[in-house]
């Protein structure tokens, strides 16, 4: 299965060997945690992914994320070494293509489109309800707005935009930390509700948060910390990416799970009944914490998050969706198009692509975005650690990378709870996943496998530094 790598021309070339342009060295591991952190943006999935779960899991939201959390310490493992082992714009699908062969990687792929084609129109709608404090947008509108405006700056240097989405993050840490302190101080339960596993019912009764749903929740909670894989889609422009990708992986993991569980602690200990906090609407309950004029810079510095991380959304989706076409997953004029680099070195055509369907999906209904995202972030975590599994046979034994501790008992522990969360997932959205993964195998069996020889073949720059 090593066949399918490629080295590709030294990082001193603007081009290939066949006419393709690459992609620069340009951040070290300050610009690739800056962007990596606003990918996962975490004030903005405080307040609009959690909401969703304070209404299904009540006072278990905390620990739902927190199991959430340690699951993704064993995924991060699994990325910080594979994304050294295999430093490639491609992200998941190209660790996976590397090591568990090209339908395998295919299948990741199709998955990682899905999620980062869904998740910035997920995240870019919630900006009307914290734009609410200066002028009422209907929140589709409102979202499509926020894609295209990520689209346009997604066009500019990376270096440059690694200082816009760092300015942002600063406001968006601030944000955090003011809900944090004011749920604390404001504080109507102790610790000890963080695991009375209740929710706010009908008619004002309350009821008890199953373990069922605390596993089928487990799937959004992985969405929450997800964006720390950012890091190795950046690896090919990362300076000394062998060494980098890990430490930024690991450090985006710890200072996001912070950022986000620290503040859902607070609200719900802050909460003045469950069904406020079942409710999920942060903003009055940040009004209620403090005044007017607290609650309506918190909400901007949401909404800039949102923005911040509409941003970092398309930079990375348009180096997947680059890779895909300098790995010659489409058509040859596709490739040709989707690998295009514009004046300031990014994908101009691949951010096109990949920005402006997002503007759209901004008018799709939000509950089955969830939950295709859900179910697509699970599969493509479950095949990357089979990947991992297999990352230390024959030659890549001996490659120089970052290695995980305990393995194998983690890739395997990984395999076996993602695969449990992924079957109790609810039906349509597998179906929905499920038959978007049956067309990409037809695709695959129809066109990418009769032309092996010179379709999808996965490439990885030579200077991987270490």
């Amino acid at each position: 299965m090593t066949d399918t790598l490629r080295p590709a021309e030294p990082a001193s070339a603007t081009e290939t060997g066949d006419g393709q342009r690459k992609l620069k060295r340009s951040i070290g591991v300050v610009g690739g945690t800056l962007l990596t952190l606003s990918c996962v943006t975490p004030a903005s999935t405080l307040f609009v992914v959690v909401p969703d779960l304070f209404g299904t899991l009540g006072t278990a939201t905390a620990l739902t994320i927190a199991i959430g959390s340690l699951l993704c310490i064993a995924v991060a493992f699994c990325y910080a070494e594979l994304g050294t082992l295999i430093p490639s714009a491609g992200g998941e699908y190209a660790m996976v293509s590397t090591l568990a062969g090209r339908l395998a990687g295919w299948l990741v792929f199709v998955l990682s489109l899905l999620v980062v084609v869904i998740v910035p129109p997920v995240i870019a709608m919630g900006t009307a309800d914290y734009i609410a404090p200066l002028v009422h947008v209907d929140p589709a509108l409102t979202g499509a707005g926020v894609m295209l405006l990520a689209t346009l700056a997604g066009l500019l240097d990376l270096r440059a935009n690694a200082w816009i989405t760092g300015v942002f993050l600063v406001l968006e840490v601030i944000a955090a930390a003011v809900v944090a302190v004011l749920g604390f101080s404001h504080a109507h339960r102790g610790a000890g509700s963080l695991v009375s596993m209740q929710v706010a019912g009908a008619h004002g009764s309350v009821d008890p948060v199953t373990a069922a749903l605390v596993v089928s929740g487990l799937a959004i909670a992985l969405f929450v910390t997800q964006g720390f894989s950012t890091a190795v889609y950046l690896s090919e422009e990362l300076e000394h990416p062998r060494r980098d990708v890990a430490r930024t992986v690991l450090a985006t993991l710890a200072i996001s799970t912070v950022i986000i569980l620290v503040p859902v602690a607070a609200i719900t200990m802050g909460a003045t009944d469950l069904r406020e906090l079942t409710g999920g609407d942060l903003s009055a309950m940040v009004t209620a914490w403090s005044n007017t004029a607290v609650g309506t810079f918190v909400s901007l510095c949401v909404a800039l998050a949102i923005v911040n991380a509409g941003i970092v959304m398309v930079i990375q989706n348009s180096r997947v969706l680059f890779a895909s076409a300098r790995d010659k997953a489409w058509p040859t004029p596709v490739n040709s198009l989707l690998s295009r680099l514009g004046r300031f070195g990014s994908p101009w055509v691949a951010t096109l692509t990949v920005g402006v369907p997002g503007a759209l999906l901004c008018f799709v209904d939000l509950d089955t975005l969830y939950g295709v995202t859900g179910v697509s972030v699970t599969a493509m975590y479950l095949l990357v650690a089979v990947a991992a599994l297999l990352g230390r046979r024959d030659s890549h034994r001996h490659t120089p990378a970052w290695r995980m501790p305990l393995w194998p008992a983690v890739p395997v522990l990984l395999i076996a709870v993602l695969g449990y969360v992924l079957v109790q997932q609810d039906p349509a959205y597998l179906l929905w996943t499920g038959g978007i993964t049956a067309v990409a195998t037809l695709y695959w069996a129809l066109y990418l496998r009769p032309r092996r020889d010179t379709h999808w073949l996965v490439s990885l720059p030579e200077d991987t530094r270490a």
